[in-house]
């Protein structure tokens, strides 16, 4: 099959439109694909003697670089017409080239149509064509009537597919790159589905949908201009306070007032975004308290917003500091992130989730049960030991769980051999200690297998500031029962045995609370610096 792409962008292949372009050839598997660069090649303007038709029929009396492109046309199965929108229809150089393809029609009334047309000169009713452009608003609806008008009559109006995207300029931005590669990812499908037949309804939908709401991009649009509303056509303004206008417009209320202040250390340039419950608001004079305050240099904070680094590593190697209220930084991705929907290709369900109960529940009857009865407890924890592993089956087991049940069985059983439950429990506490500090050595400790569902799940793995807390809460938790075993064989001597369980559950308790207020402390200590 032979696959002509007419790129119509005088940006030739830095185009936007290029790269939805390239992911519809993708999904087709159309990699070899020959492209014209029509802003490169050598059209001049069509003079309108119509010599093509009464003189040299099919042949222009212009020689340029036409004669060879018509040829390709001619001989092409597809063509993909890709263009930007340019006030309201198709580049200049495009329009050059469509006007010289004059040579391929007839010059003779074509019957049966009701508003006028001319037959090709060729058979191409095999030929197939493809529509891709973006454009520079909102949203393409309203925007592409003469596209669709001019295209009707040339190709026929079931003979092309479009593909129109608003908010074009939005794919050469790096900070957006999550939320335009989920809609490259729709385009490239698009061009898997349109080779295998046909494209779906909710593909289209897809292509459909605006990348940002209107309110968002029209935000981010106007402070890309670096120009104020009422100073234009004054002086550009600052590109810092451009960027950060542009990343408040991203901002998703949540309901609370904030003041975020952005302190550019290596540019010396402070900016405060005043969150509400409405929106968002960069201010420049007459600053407010801040809530939380951001030192970083601009080339760091870029550098995030491009994904070159993410937030996280960056914090982690202290290239900025925050001071003030932390929270608003373990929920930056939900207020001010790209907006990337999930796919609809497939629906993807959540993963088995880890339970901290199913690790904890084998030891906890151990503790409870067998210093109260060694024989009832013992076959209890066995018990618990053969079902808990049908539970992995709706929740991801953690290998410490598995070896938990080992343990568990192996002491248990031991008990009802007749082995002394005061050591057997005493011993207990000692091996889950040493499953703790075990645990703080790997790349990811034990308690973050845990504690990741309230940071984003399995992507908390990758922050390093997660991992370390985490560890040091791991390796604290270990210390406490590497210690235990002492007074338990002393408890267990004495008429307490039986409430050893329960006196052990209080510095647990305590430690639990100790670990709720320390994973939110250690990291805002940290990143003050």
């Amino acid at each position: 099959m032979k696959v002509l792409v007419l790129n119509g962008s005088p940006k030739s292949e830095c185009s936007n439109t290029m790269r939805l372009t390239r992911a519809f050839l993708d999904g087709a598997g159309w990699s070899n694909a020959e492209v014209i660069d029509v802003a490169k090649a050598d059209i001049k303007a069509c003079l309108g003697c119509f010599v093509c038709w009464h003189t040299t029929p099919g042949k222009c009396v212009i020689n340029d670089g036409m004669g060879k492109i018509l040829t390709k046309m001619i001989a092409a199965d597809v063509i993909v017409w890709s263009f930007p929108l340019y006030y309201y229809n198709v580049p200049s150089g495009l329009k050059n080239l469509i006007d010289r393809q004059l040579p391929l029609s007839l010059p003779f009334m074509e019957e049966g149509n009701e508003s006028g047309s001319h037959p090709s000169r060729y058979n191409l009713t095999h030929q197939k064509h493809v529509v891709i452009s973006t454009c520079g608003f909102w949203t393409s609806i309203g925007n592409y009537e003469a596209v669709t008008a001019m295209f009707d009559h040339f190709c026929g109006k079931n003979n092309y597919i479009t593909i129109f995207c608003g908010q074009g300029e939005l794919f050469s931005v790096p900070e957006l790159k999550n939320r335009t590669d989920t809609y490259l990812e729709v385009v490239r499908r698009t061009g898997e589905e349109y080779v295998a037949g046909g494209i779906r309804n909710e593909t289209r939908e897809e292509l459909a949908e605006p990348l940002y709401p209107r309110n968002v991009f029209e935000k981010m649009a106007d402070a890309s201009w670096r120009i104020e509303k009422e100073e234009c056509p004054k002086t550009p303004t600052d590109d810092s306070l451009s960027f950060t206008r542009q990343m408040a417009a991203l901002y998703k209320p949540d309901g609370v007032e904030r003041v975020i202040e952005f302190h550019y250390t290596d540019i010396e340039k402070t900016y405060q975004i005043l969150l509400t419950k409405q929106g968002s608001e960069v201010i420049t004079d007459n600053v407010k308290s801040y809530t939380t305050r951001i030192e970083t240099p601009y080339s760091v904070w870029r550098s995030i917003a491009c994904g070159e680094i993410t937030g996280q590593k960056a914090l982690f190697q202290r290239l900025y500091k925050v001071i003030g209220d932390f929270d608003i930084m373990l929920k930056w991705d939900d207020l001010f992130g790209t907006q990337t929907p999930p796919l609809k290709r497939t629906e993807y369900k959540t993963l088995h989730k880890t339970q901290m109960p199913l690790f904890l529940v084998p030891w906890i009857i151990i503790w409870t049960g067998i210093p109260i009865n060694p024989v009832v407890g013992s076959a209890i924890s066995i018990v618990a030991a053969t079902v808990i592993p049908l539970l992995w089956l709706l929740f991801r087991p953690v290998v410490y769980e598995r070896i938990s049940i080992l343990i568990v069985a192996g002491l248990s059983l031991a008990v009802l051999l007749g082995a002394d439950a005061r050591i057997i429990v005493s011993g207990s506490y000692l091996l889950f200690g040493l499953l703790w500090i075990i645990g703080s050595f790997p790349q990811i400790p034990l308690t973050a297998h845990y504690s990741s569902m309230g940071y984003g799940g399995e992507k908390a793995f990758a922050n390093p500031l997660f991992i370390l807390t985490n560890r040091i809460l791991t390796a604290a938790w270990g210390a406490i029962y590497l210690v235990t075993p002492i007074w338990t064989y002393v408890l267990m001597g004495t008429e307490l045995s039986p409430y050893v369980g329960l006196i052990n559950s209080i510095l647990p308790a305590l430690m639990g609370l100790f670990t709720a207020w320390f994973q939110k402390w250690y990291p805002a200590q940290y990143a003050r610096g």
